[in-house]
């Protein structure tokens, strides 16, 4: 795979691998850490990540704004990973609650900042016929760090640290990762435009745009919160003890499936590899709504509905970099990842109001629903012409 790709690609996708491993370090034990060692409560937690994900939302979309406006995007990058890796480790100095909400809204402000120039870097410097093949192994090496973070973490609890000392000892991936970019990512000079960009109307983009950022947004109000899929797996006969390594083999299962996913978009189209992907995420779903007696189903169910989420996260992001307006391709990152970020936060509150009042069927059930009426609005928007 490596030698189809562009060094770009290739260091942001290392890049990706040590910092989600320094990422996934700590955001399994934080919940942990909030309630046991600072005496916060649940809702505390619910704030403290919907503060962290909503800033990181709104951030990507200005981001993406600055680099098509000329702003360095390799700056913007190594800005935004360095803001996350220096604030995230620092969580192991925390005395408070509030003190984990600061660091999280840096840490997250930091992703904000990186993911839309990101992804426009991808796209700019791959060519069509690659590009759902450098979006797989960029999500891969994401999903490959997000696996090896827990099994580091879990290795380190072992051998006697602390949660507060895991936390810290996540700064030397974190620091390897910005030496990575500053020294690895090689770029042209940066000329800015002589002319501000054409302002980007929603109206003039391509149908297939429109719709993969339309659906998204609903995609990511019916996807399911993986607190809500691991306690699932625990009613289903998954023990405590067991459930970090269920959450590393998702991980592990994402990262062997996106690479190849990708790729099969750049053969066989883009929309194709997404629809297959969503409808398999549906028939999951009705699946998780008639919980198991237990064994080996809910390891393979489980693991199947990670395998369904990476199948399209390269062709989702390859579409774009394919339609998107030359120079607004950051913007049009940045739009698609506000939207999907927004959603699923009352997508999430919605899921577990349904599990709390209706029951844990009736609300998989729902996100199957929610999910089908994304596909369809996918596959009825991208035919319309743009």
């Amino acid at each position: 795979m490596f030698n189809f790709l562009p060094r770009t690609v290739i260091i942001l996708g290392l890049v990706s691998f040590l910092n989600d491993t320094a990422s996934e370090m700590i955001t399994p034990l934080l919940p942990l850490f909030l309630t046991a060692t600072l005496g916060a409560g649940p809702v505390i937690v619910g704030l403290v990540e919907g503060v962290a994900e909503a800033t990181a939302s709104i951030l990507k979309l200005v981001s993406g704004w600055l680099a098509d406006r000329g702003w360095d995007s390799k700056k913007l990058v190594v800005g935004g990973y360095t803001v996350s890796n220096t604030a995230r480790p620092l969580i192991g100095f925390a005395l408070s609650w509030g003190w984990v909400l600061m660091l999280r809204f840096l840490d997250r402000g930091g992703k904000g900042i990186r993911t839309a120039p990101r992804d426009a870097l991808i796209a700019s410097s791959t060519d069509e016929q690659v590009r759902g093949r450098a979006f797989g192994f960029h999500r891969s090496m994401d999903h490959a760090g997000a696996m090896f973070g827990p099994l580091l973490a879990f290795g380190l609890l072992q051998w006697g640290m602390t949660m507060e000392h895991v936390f810290m000892a996540s700064v030397i991936p974190g620091t390897a990762l910005i030496l990575l970019l500053i020294f690895g990512l090689k770029m042209p000079p940066n000329v800015k435009p002589e002319h501000p960009p054409a302002r980007l109307y929603w109206r003039g983009l391509d149908a297939r745009v429109k719709g993969l950022v339309l659906s998204s947004g609903g995609l990511a109000l019916a996807t399911t919160p993986e607190a809500f899929l691991v306690l699932w797996a625990h009613q289903g006969g998954i023990t405590l003890s067991w459930v970090p390594l269920l959450w590393a083999g998702a991980s592990g299962v994402k990262a062997l499936i996106s690479g190849p996913a990708g790729a099969l978009s750049d053969r066989f189209g883009r929309l194709r590899i997404v629809s297959i992907g969503w409808t398999a995420r549906v028939l999951l779903l009705i699946a998780f709504a008639w919980l198991p007696d237990g064994g080996m189903i809910v390891w393979v169910l489980f693991l199947g509905y990670a395998a369904a989420l990476a199948s399209t996260e390269g062709a989702e992001r390859a579409l774009l970099g394919d339609f998107a307006p030359a120079g607004q391709k950051g913007t049009v990152f940045g739009l698609y990842h506000l939207l999907s970020g927004l959603m699923a936060l009352p997508g999430a509150v919605l899921f577990g109001a349904v599990w709390q009042w209706l029951g844990m069927s009736s609300a998989f059930v729902m996100a199957a629903a929610l999910t089908t009426i994304a596909a369809v609005t996918l596959r009825v928007l991208a035919r319309r012409n743009s």
